[in-house]
């Protein structure tokens, strides 16, 4: 029988950073609904409006009331920027795009020609895909991809160049769940004679488990379109700076204006209307997938279960090292004869399924609630197969080397009843594998 899991919701979660007056400071769900979300001044509106304008009148030329033309600055995106730059612990700007992918693509052009980066090797399909064939055609850029959960110290350090200006991680990986220690990684690039920028996509975890910048990252971005909007209805990236980094936060507005990829007014009210609830959704999502993970390492239909959060994966401890502070401080309980469980570390989970892609494809047709399809982070549960679908666009032979073979499914376990989640993975696998 599945463990059953109670969060206590006494615990009083911390903003990690000191605050500025002598104010209590406030916790991660206070920030998220009420930081840039003031009333309206002239409505008194709690929820802020829509504003679709595209320009703006000016007294004089030049003189206005902080607006001119939306894509420059729209009510609606910066609102979003201010609560999004509030909830990443450690940010101080947040810069919000149309996509995932036009956040990576802004970043990386503005490193300039002929640039080196270094990368996580098990990186997003898209992400890859840009590095190596858009990136490195238009601007000369060039990435060496790196194992950096597994590499040492003097690889690491002999993979940087004279030109290398971006740390480009990912954790946990995608699909495979790899945890890199970006504390470890941070203090290695910085102390490098070309002391690159170290970037962390923070898509899986979300703000809510993980801190990359209290960690030593320079960057935090995220697709907006998974957990923090977390409905399935938004497609949206975004980047968060620290405040030491004023002057590159400057810059990459600057590029955000100029190559003009920002999300629309609409989409920044959908995205902040989601970030409010993202504390307790990324609870829920937490705990179910434990629960899921569990049942698919008891099943006889199962190869090997990836969930950081179990105490069989081979990183769980630098796993619990990476929470952040807050997540760190909830308090879980369980009637699990077995003893310790583990802890709830976002919503993703990769498994193998006995078999191969034709087992693989009878469970992801088989399930009642994980839908197929790709994308992540929503309320719902989803199901895919990350080597015909998400990374597709990666080489066989680098899919192969990387472990994302047929018989690998990713999970995004949503926030439905973690019982009704539990038995429908267990039905789908034996319909799956034997064929009942």
């Amino acid at each position: 029988m599945s463990p059953a899991l109670t969060i206590d919701a006494t615990v009083n979660h911390h903003h990690p950073l000191k605050a500025q007056s002598s104010k209590p400071e406030l916790g991660f769900g206070t920030r998220a609904i009420h930081v840039g979300s003031e009333p309206n001044s002239e409505t008194g509106a709690v929820i802020p409006p829509i504003s679709l304008a595209t320009t703006y009148k000016q007294e004089k030329i030049g003189v206005h009331k902080g607006f001119e033309y939306s894509r420059s600055g729209n009510p609606n995106r910066n609102a979003f920027e201010t609560t999004l730059a509030s909830v990443e612990a450690g940010g101080a700007t947040a810069l919000a795009f149309s996509s995932g992918s036009a956040t990576t693509a802004t970043l990386l052009q503005s490193l300039g020609p002929n640039a080196h980066i270094l990368s996580v090797n098990d990186v997003y399909g898209g992400t890859f895909r840009y590095m190596t064939r858009v990136a490195s055609q238009n601007q000369g850029l060039e990435t060496t991809f790196l194992d950096l959960e597994n590499a040492d110290d003097n690889t690491i350090l002999g993979s940087l160049q004279e030109n290398t200006k971006l740390v480009w991680i990912e954790t946990p990986t995608n699909p495979t769940l790899r945890v890199i220690d970006i504390q470890r990684i941070a203090d290695l690039v910085h102390s490098h004679p070309s002391n690159p920028l170290v970037l962390v996509d923070n898509t899986f975890l979300s703000p809510f488990y993980s801190s990359p910048l209290l960690l030593g990252a320079d960057i935090v971005m995220h697709s907006i379109t998974k957990y923090i909007n977390g409905h399935s209805d938004v497609v949206m990236g975004a980047l968060i700076l620290p405040p030491q980094h004023t002057e590159l936060a400057e810059r990459l507005r600057f590029y955000q204006n100029a190559i003009g990829a920002v999300p629309s007014p609409y989409d920044c009210w959908l995205a902040q209307r989601g970030l409010k609830t993202l504390h307790l959704r990324m609870k829920a999502h937490g705990v179910n997938a434990l629960r899921v993970a569990r049942a698919l390492e008891r099943s006889e239909f199962v190869e090997e279960v990836i969930y950081p959060g179990l105490t069989s994966h081979r990183r769980n401890e630098v796993a619990w090292k990476s929470l952040s502070p807050h997540a760190r401080h909830l308090s879980y309980s369980n009637n699990d004869a077995d003893g310790d469980i583990g802890f709830p570390y976002g919503g993703m989970i990769s498994f193998r399924i006995k078999g191969g892609l034709e087992e693989a494809q009878r469970f992801l047709t088989s399930t009642q609630f994980f839908t197929l399809a790709e994308s992540l982070g929503g309320v719902e549960s989803l199901a895919e197969h990350p080597a015909l679908m998400t990374h597709g666009s990666i080489p066989p032979k680098e899919r192969a080397l990387l472990g994302i073979g047929d018989n690998l499914v990713r999970l995004s376990v949503g926030v439905e009843d973690g019982d009704d989640l539990v038995r429908d993975v267990k039905r789908a696998l034996e319909i799956a594998v034997r064929g009942e």
